[in-house]
């Protein structure tokens, strides 16, 4: 079964204009001429190989698919093999079981050199025949079917597609293969192999003859690069804790005896095989692979060799020279007296946060999370202990984290928690890690010390509600018995109240209830006598975004009275609701009974917008 064609950028289909594929082409073009090398021919099948074939894929960790040449051209993976099957024999084991088995040290040494440690006989490490043969030892499985299949379908997991046997080339290995047989026996002596070695070396033998392409090893090399997940399919082939290990015994051990120069020259782990293939990978980047099967003296492909190189040099894909993550992973950081939530606040509560809102400090990450990279929030932390009571951390910015930044996170919550600081996460839900982590260490303790919002404007309300109940305690209004006590009726006399009041008609509402509907045509003004609601709009994205959200004592539906638009926003019951309502035709007609009533209301009316637009405005510059 082939893998998705949407990506594909391969000449002549849909992406063809692309500036990565025209810069493929542009190297494949540059590196036909060059016929150095030769095919091998020590494994006869191989000899068979066209030395003109020749084809470049590039795959990024995002699933964009580049290739240009004979990229669907088969051929047997060989020793490129290799560092799957390790990787493969760390998950049945782990590494401290197959590191007594394989060793991880590189020699300098040819590819099917014997070159084993003189007192255990453990191989130098998997990337020679010796210790590969070793490693298919350690698969797991109670024949040697099941073990081939078990590779199989590992195999076909990197490359996003199922993968079969070249059963001539295997039975040509297997005729030719004495040297390998020697190895095996050696093994067996020293006790590597526990058994019967010839099974095990005849699964090596089938491991280099499984077919590829030069486009399977680009997606397998890119599933190493996305720690172990493969950007096409998005299916994990191999878990991300051992995708450090194979591509460390690759970058110092890959290339054989050429592996020192390549490290210098072109500094991404690798691997090569002698049916012409090389496989590069930039962790977290891209993959690469290069099939050409004239060969230079080390039995590396001459072509894949240069290709690589110019790749190196012109896209500066060295591992050893990455920029630097861009800067701050605190995108922004600030105060509750600097911005606070959607949450429409009284004057004595915007007072209030104004005056003790520092306690409250707000960071917004972005990027990737790793101890690294979390220090500086950390040290930010640290260094600000004596000046707040709530720590928000906002990560809906943040790209991946890992299990180090988790533990930074966990330490910093305990640390807080003990200093009876509070510690508030927004959009953590995109980072299942971090649950899991924190669920694991804070055990019973989770619920509590674990605070999780899906808004950032939530998780600034909550903070804010908790600083107002220690500064103004009892301030926050539960319901008003009066109209004289609504914020658009301040400084109204007796009188004038008197005045208003026959006109507004009570109304209630449940919990959940929608008020007001965007669209709806607006033909009165709430004053909220009881109760909580919110003013949300759904985003082009689908997701329904807080505007606002009233209490008891405030007016909602107001631009109703200025430009008789239709509803632009929905209004809903966060709570059990009484209004007390205002129709438009009443209001009208108020302007003409008692017209000095009508303009002190919109006088009111003009001061809470002014508040909320400075208050935009201020909030706007805390992000700019």
């Amino acid at each position: 079964m082939e893998p998705p064609e949407q990506k594909n950028t391969q000449a002549g289909q849909s992406l063809c204009s692309s500036p990565v594929l025209d810069y493929l082409n542009q190297l494949h073009q540059e590196y036909t001429p060059l016929n150095q090398g030769q095919v091998a021919t020590y494994i006869p099948e191989l000899a068979k190989a066209n030395p003109d074939w020749f084809s470049i894929c590039l795959v990024t960790t995002s699933g964009a698919v580049y290739e240009v040449g004979d990229s669907r051209q088969s051929f047997t993976i060989q020793s490129i093999s290799k560092p799957f099957v390790y990787g493969l024999a760390l998950e049945d084991n782990g590494r401290e079981p197959v590191l007594q088995k394989v060793g991880v040290e590189p020699t300098g040494d040819a590819f099917n050199s014997i070159s084993l440690d003189p007192g255990t006989g453990r191989p130098r490490n998997p990337m020679i025949n010796a210790g590969a043969i070793a490693s298919a030892g350690l698969i797991a499985g109670k024949t040697s079917q099941t073990k081939l299949r078990r590779i199989l379908e590992t195999f076909g997991l990197y490359a996003g597609r199922e993968l079969s046997l070249d059963k001539e080339v295997y039975g040509s290995e297997s005729e030719t293969g004495h040297r390998n047989r020697a190895i095996g026996y050696m093994l067996r002596n020293f006790d590597i192999l526990s058994s019967d070695p010839m099974p095990v070396v005849e699964l090596y033998f089938q491991q280099c003859s499984i077919a590829v392409t030069c486009r399977d090893l680009g997606i397998m090399a890119a599933t190493l690069a996305n720690r172990g997940v493969n950007p096409v399919t998005a299916k994990q082939a191999i878990r991300g804790e051992y995708v450090e290990s194979v591509l460390s015994v690759m970058g110092s051990c890959g290339m054989y005896d050429y592996a020192g120069e390549w490290m210098y020259n072109i500094g991404m782990p690798a691997k090569s095989g002698v049916s012409g293939g090389v496989m590069a990978v930039l962790p977290g980047h891209l993959g690469i692979a290069v099939f050409s099967p004239r060969l230079d003296s080390h039995g590396n492909s001459v072509r894949g060799i240069r290709v690589c190189q110019a790749l190196a040099r012109h896209l500066d894909l060295h591992v050893f020279n990455r920029p630097s993550v861009g800067g701050s992973i605190v995108r922004v950081r600030f105060t509750a007296a600097q911005r606070t939530s959607s949450r429409v606040r009284t004057p004595e509560e915007s007072q209030a946060l104004h005056q003790f809102g520092s306690q409250v400090r707000v960071y917004q990450l972005q990027g990737n999370l790793a101890f690294g990279t979390m220090e500086e929030l950390v040290r930010y932390v640290i260094e600000g202990l004596d000046c707040f009571s709530y720590i928000l951390i906002d990560l809906k910015r943040v790209l991946t984290l890992n299990e180090s930044a988790c533990r930074l996170f966990y330490q910093l919550v305990c640390k807080l928690s003990a200093l009876g600081k509070a510690t508030v996460f927004a959009h953590a839900e995109q980072l299942p890690l971090l649950r899991r982590y924190m669920k694991v260490k804070l055990e019973k303790s989770f619920d509590e010390q674990y605070r999780v919002f899906e808004d950032l404007d939530l998780a600034l309300e909550w903070c804010e509600n908790q600083l107002l109940e220690t500064t103004l305690p009892g301030a926050m209004v539960a319901h008003v018995d009066e109209a004289r006590d609504y914020q658009l009726f301040g400084k109204f006399t007796d009188q004038e109240i008197s005045v208003v009041v026959p006109r507004l008609k009570r109304q209630s509402f449940l919990k959940g209830q929608t008020i007001v509907k965007a669209g709806d045509p607006a033909g009165e003004l709430f004053f909220l006598s009881r109760g909580n609601v919110s003013v949300t709009v759904k985003m082009a994205s689908g997701i329904t975004k807080r505007l606002a959200t009233f209490s008891a004592g405030m007016a909602f539906g107001e631009m109703a009275l200025i430009d008789r638009a239709p509803r632009s926003a929905n209004i809903v019951a966060d709570t059990d609701v009484d209004c007390d309502v205002m129709a438009l035709d009443d209001f009208e007609n108020l302007g003409i009974s008692h017209p000095g009533i009508k303009i002190k209301l919109l006088e009111n009316l003009c001061l809470g917008l002014s508040s909320k637009l400075r208050k935009v405005n201020r909030d706007i510059s805390v992000f700019d």
